[in-house]
């Protein structure tokens, strides 16, 4: 007789996991692949990170840290709000965590109960849905349009049927790296306010912008969930560190769940990343790296055919319209693969509804990467 098998492990996978698992088969195969399907930087974390985290390694005994996470890196984390936003934020009200996909869990455990509803953009990051999914709560798909940048309006939030519980905004989004200005972003925190809608604010690339500094949603209420990371800007993905800064009446339910969910997050990866925050200049530098890229693959791709592009405002994506290349960009992103050898994320990882006429590059590799992609696929096309 089979065992049970519990229902919430069958949300769909993390698509762009199995094109890197795939393109890994093929390299490991002898085969060349050039990366434009991953979401991280190309570059490692800053020499001073890596510096404290060897001393650390050297004199700390490297145990458990209260759950909220250590008092200098949480002390770090409310200066860096009040440099960049010019934001009083109490570090009372800041939790260290397991990268922002532990935030993640425990925002979504803390504020939502089984049943609830919560909207989100389409396209979007697909753990949010997976992860509210296996959690009994249900992900409501706003269906957002290039003409708003693919970004949620209050309109989308009218036009949804029944109630809604929450709403998470990601400005620089994954995948189009649009963003959220001010006016925007005021509004979908005063239609909130008005509907009792609990607001997450996703700003892991904030630092990752071309033009206009990304606006965060502590600069317009104090009632919002706002997670971020070290894994983008701060370029320390495998480090698993985020943090996010809570509502005070979250505050103790999510130190509760962090408490019995991990115990703490990583404890040399938050020594090392208290530093982290003094290393603009390095960080600014990869910035630029990717500005680069940016322009290279602005430029090249639509002589490839890749002429519909949203508006790369931040984060390191290119999110194309391939309606009059293919209806099924999944197959679509197989054959370039295997004929080209450039791995890039079909489109139905972010938009189950629409992603087939979609698909993402990330341009968070070399320089010289983007240029050989570029080359491929013009020949190819």
């Amino acid at each position: 007789m089979a065992l049970k098998v519990a229902a919430r492990g069958s949300v769909p996978p993390f698509i762009v996991m199995d094109v890197l698992r795939e393109a890994n088969e093929r390299a490991a195969a002898g085969q060349d692949v050039l990366h434009l399907e991953v979401g991280q930087p190309g570059t490692p974390a800053p020499e001073a990170v890596l510096a404290d985290a060897k001393r650390a390694l050297d004199g700390d005994r490297i145990g458990y840290t209260d759950a909220l996470g250590i008092p200098p890196l949480r002390a770090r984390i409310a200066r860096h709000y009040k440099q960049t936003y010019g934001v009083e934020v109490d570090a009372e009200r800041i939790m260290v965590t397991p990268g922002s996909s532990g935030a993640f869990l425990l925002g979504f455990l803390a504020a939502f109960d089984i049943g609830d509803r919560v909207a989100l953009a389409a396209p979007g990051y697909p753990a949010y849905r997976n992860i509210l999914s296996a959690l009994g709560i249900e992900p409501v798909l706003l269906p957002c349009e290039a003409e708003h940048r693919f970004q949620p309006t209050p309109e989308l939030l009218d036009r949804v049927a029944g109630r809604l519980d929450g709403l998470i905004v990601a400005s620089p989004s994954n995948p189009t790296g649009t963003m959220l200005g001010r006016a925007e972003l005021t509004a979908l925190v005063e239609a909130c306010r008005e509907r009792s809608i609990r607001l997450i604010s996703d700003e892991i690339y904030h630092g990752i912008t071309y033009g206009a500094r990304a606006v965060s949603a502590l600069e317009l209420s104090d009632r919002a969930i706002v997670i971020n990371s070290f894994s983008k800007y701060y370029s320390m993905t495998g480090w698993r560190l985020g943090w996010m800064v809570l509502p005070e009446d979250l505050v103790r339910p999510v130190e509760c769940l962090g408490q019995n969910f991990f115990v703490s997050a990583p404890t040399l990866s938050q020594i090392a990343a208290t530093t982290a925050f003094d290393c603009g200049e390095v960080l600014d530098g990869y910035v630029a790296a990717y500005a680069r890229n940016r322009e290279l693959l602005l430029g090249e791709l639509p002589k490839a055919g890749f002429d519909r592009l949203a508006p790369a405002d931040g984060a390191f994506y290119l999110y194309a319209d391939v309606t009059h290349l293919t209806n099924d960009s999944d197959a679509f992103c197989r054959r370039m693969l295997a004929e080209t050898g450039v791995a890039t994320t079909p489109g139905i990882d972010f938009d189950p509804e629409r992603g087939n006429r979609f698909l993402r590059f990330s341009f968070s590799g070399p320089e010289a990467e983007m240029a050989e992609a570029a080359r491929r696929l013009q020949a190819w096309r």
